[in-house]
């Protein structure tokens, strides 16, 4: 590969995000639609082009069709910021682009063709000879956008609290994460965390149904996480996932509290004969980990209150990240505890979002 000559080369760590409460009324920021995806870095220099991570790794191996559009579309010289996404049938399907990281080329291929991924563009560090990383985000935003014409999916972008706020709620149902806030007069500060976010946060009361020790201890001497339960509407109870952020002394505690809930496991759903057919349980070899983690099987007799952003992998789908722990729930029964409970979001058109065409609304 030949050294390329961009005022700026991979690798660059990307300017990141902190978390934010609520959308603010006052001026001062730009706001974006958060992306559910793979941040990239996309470097071009004539026929050379790099995809790069936000942990500073190519990706052009796994995503062959992107890199094949961008050189049709990007002009000669370039460095920009965005989004590696999936679109299945209007949202963004995390899983699938999870998938394209595999290490078999021929899967490779096929996913290209069955799971194309789209790169959104949402921030210009450099064209031709000139370097933008010191150039306000209003700036970049109006060079950036100069590039639309050009084929190149641009991320929606409005400086109105009003039409953001509107933006949080319509575009979760194209599988979007939440809303990024930029700072107008600030610089690109490459891995320094100056962006805001404000990701969906929703509350859900699990079956207990499970545990699995912490590694730095003795089993039997502090809890690592918590093993959550969901029943379907057959009864069936699924894993959605896991609360794991306690302090030292919360896990010691949590021991002794659960330790008279352990059970052999003979009448436990996710164990032996009792586990269904397309049954969501714990565990499981995949390319991801080498071995199944071992858990321990409760009574299901506790219920938790954990706090959640939003769900993936159809039904019966999972937390898409580790929740939070909120509160014991004593006044609930275990069967209560249902995926009827997780909020439905509207749909939304997720082409329409890639063509830039949003409703603005106050």
């Amino acid at each position: 590969m030949a050294v390329m000559s961009l005022p700026l080369t991979s690798p660059i760590k990307p300017m990141l995000a902190k978390p934010a409460k609520a959308i603010p009324d006052s001026g001062g920021l730009l706001f974006e639609p958060k992306w559910d995806g793979y941040r990239c870095l996309v470097f071009r220099d004539g026929d050379e082009l790099i995809l790069q991570s936000r942990s500073e790794k190519p990706l052009n191996r796994y995503f062959p069709e992107v890199v094949e559009r961008l050189k049709a579309t990007l002009p000669d010289r370039i460095v920009l910021d965005g989004e590696l996404v999936v679109a299945r049938d209007g949202k963004l399907d995390f899983d699938a682009l999870t998938d394209r990281v595999h290490p078999a080329e021929s899967r490779i291929k096929l996913l290209a063709e069955q799971t194309p991924a789209e790169f959104v563009a949402f921030d210009l560090l450099a064209l031709g000879d000139e370097s933008f990383l010191d150039e306000p985000t209003s700036k970049r935003r109006e060079r950036l956008e100069k590039l639309a014409s050009d084929g190149i999916h641009l991320t929606p972008a409005t400086a109105d609290p009003a039409i953001a706020r509107h933006w949080f709620e319509l575009f979760e149902g194209a599988g979007l994460d939440g809303v990024i806030g930029k700072p107008l007069d600030e610089p690109y500060t490459p891995g320094k965390r100056v962006l805001l976010k404000y990701k969906h946060s929703r509350t859900a009361d699990c079956v207990l149904a499970g545990l699995r020790w912490h590694v730095d201890g003795e089993p039997g001497e502090l809890v690592g996480s918590f093993l959550l339960g969901l029943y379907d509407e057959n009864g069936v109870l699924h894993h959605p996932g896991v609360v794991g952020s306690f302090p030292v002394t919360r896990r010691r505690e949590l021991a002794e509290e659960l330790t008279p809930l352990i059970t052999d496991g003979a009448d436990h759903p996710w164990l032996g004969d009792n586990v269904r057919e397309h049954q969501r349980i714990p565990g499981g070899i995949t390319r991801w980990k080498a071995k199944e983690a071992p858990w321990v099987p409760l009574k299901l007799e506790k219920v938790v209150e954990v706090g959640y952003e939003h769900t993936e992998g159809g039904y019966p789908s999972r937390f898409r990240h580790t929740a939070q722990f909120k509160r014991w729930r004593p006044d609930r029964e275990p069967d209560s505890c249902t995926y009827a409970q997780l909020e439905e979001v509207a749909n939304y058109d997720l082409d329409a979002v890639l063509r830039g065409e949003v409703k603005r609304t106050r």
